[in-house]
Order: structure tokens, then C-alpha cells, then sequence
């Protein structure tokens, strides 16, 4: 249902632990399904500081145009370049190629209050 090695926000982000405190951040299999076809993505910048639960992206799709929010505080380190020709690999792959920026973490015990996937599932009713 939900990847069992990803950590999810309430929001409906994802994130996949690197080395160092690193970790890479995307949306939802179920986020991308309800905003629809995603036509433009705009992200943060490598370099730029962000804030736990700071709206630091966003995803415009055929049906709205939607925040993300940082999942952790850190520095982003890198976008995904895909996006900015292929907006629509968020649908397609939202695992996977469709991740959106990575975070070196600023503080790793933030990670401790996200959910698990089966805390997801229930979060979104999918349990």
C-alpha cells in the first residue's frame, strides 16, 4: 500500500532517510491521485534553509495548486531535475523518480514524530 521504508507527514509527504542526515522528500501516492494530473512544480533552491512545517514548494496540477511543506528542518541540497521538464513523473512514479528535493537534516529527531506507513494508512483511511 505505502512503502514500508519511507517516514510520512500528516500532509501527505514522504521522506526516505540517506547518509549523513540526509534525507529526500516527495508527496503521497494518495496526494497525487487527489490533485490530478500535476503540470508545474516549483521548488526550493539548493542552499536554502527551511523550517519544519514551512511552505517551501509547490505543485500546481489540473485541479489546484497546492504547498508542500518542509517535512524537517535543514538545508536543501538538491531538486530533482526531472521535475522541471516532466512535472507529471510525480504521478507517474511518486516513490521513485518523482521525488521532489532532498534536506540535510538540522535536527535528526524530528524524524521521530512522522508516521510510520501503516500510521499513514490509517491517517488517510487506507488501513
Amino acid at each position: 500500500m505505502f512503502p514500508e521504508d519511507l517516514r510520512y507527514t500528516d500532509k501527505h509527504e514522504w521522506l526516505r532517510a540517506g547518509n549523513g542526515g540526509t534525507v529526500r522528500v516527495g508527496i503521497t501516492a494518495f496526494a497525487a491521485e487527489a490533485l490530478g494530473d500535476v503540470v508545474y512544480v516549483s521548488l526550493p533552491q539548493v542552499g536554502e534553509e527551511v523550517a519544519l512545517d514551512d511552505s517551501c514548494a509547490e505543485i500546481e496540477s489540473t485541479k489546484s495548486v497546492s504547498d508542500v511543506f518542509a517535512p524537517v528542518s535543514g538545508v536543501v541540497t538538491a531538486v530533482n531535475p526531472l521535475l522541471d521538464g516532466a512535472p507529471e513523473t510525480i504521478n507517474a512514479d511518486p516513490y521513485g523518480d518523482g521525488w521532489m528535493f532532498e534536506v540535510e537534516m538540522s535536527d535528526t529527531a524530528e524524524l521521530d514524530d512522522l508516521l510510520d506507513a501503516e500510521g499513514y494508512a490509517a491517517l488517510v483511511g487506507e488501513s
